[in-house]
């Protein structure tokens, strides 16, 4: 690869890390509780929604979204994964909801990606003129980065719910065998009681009278 394809790979790179329309967080939910996370959005901008429920009880939160004015612009009850594409009405402080109120023991860990607006174009791709063939094969490159680092996320995802869904499983089994095994051992050593009752010499009685 000679110096200038590399560097010409290298701003594509550095254009994928340094976006700033995607926010994404995983965050603990606790039994009966509620958590809401605001995000300034101007109007008329484009946002998508995405959620998944990592671990935790059946999987599944209740999820709203709200506008500046209170209106609901997207629900979701005890939904274990969705996504939601809409467009701001109104600049303001977008409110995004995920309650785990009908839950009495059991926390969640959740997945959130928000993004907001237009993905930027590549450096010096902004002109309304034909592409050039290098400036065709960077943006074909530059969306390929963009489905592998979204297939990486939901590859650790997946990843992390089979782990933890791998951990229940062991540590049901773990504590089903030792129960089966408490119980063999009582089972035996009654066993062994009755049969030693069973065999024991019992001593006979004799009645004398006195005077």
């Amino acid at each position: 690869m000679d110096t200038t394809r590399a560097a010409f790979l290298w701003v594509i790179a550095l254009a994928v890390l340094e976006s700033a329309t995607s926010v994404e967080l995983t965050f603990e939910l606790q039994d009966n509780a509620k958590d809401c996370f605001f995000e300034y959005i101007q109007k008329n901008t484009s946002c998508t929604l995405e959620f998944q429920v990592v671990t935790g009880g059946s999987y599944d939160v209740d999820v709203q979204l709200l506008a500046p004015n209170k209106d609901v612009i997207y629900r979701q009850v005890k939904s274990q994964f969705d996504s939601h594409t809409f467009t701001t009405d109104t600049t303001g402080d977008y409110a995004i909801c995920f309650s785990n109120e009908f839950s009495t023991f059991s926390h969640k860990l959740v997945y959130m990606d928000l993004q907001v607006g237009e993905e930027a174009p590549l450096p010096g791709m902004g002109h309304s003129t034909v592409m050039t063939q290098m400036e065709t094969s960077a943006d074909s490159v530059h969306k390929a980065l963009l489905s592998v680092a979204d297939f990486q996320t939901h590859h650790r995802l997946r990843e992390s719910q089979g782990r933890k869904r791998a951990e229940d499983l062991n540590e049901r089994v773990f504590w089903w065998s030792l129960i089966e095994t408490a119980c063999i051992l009582v089972v035996g050593i009654g066993q062994v009681c009755v049969l030693k009752n069973f065999f024991s010499e019992k001593r006979p009685q004799t009645y004398h009278r006195l005077g």
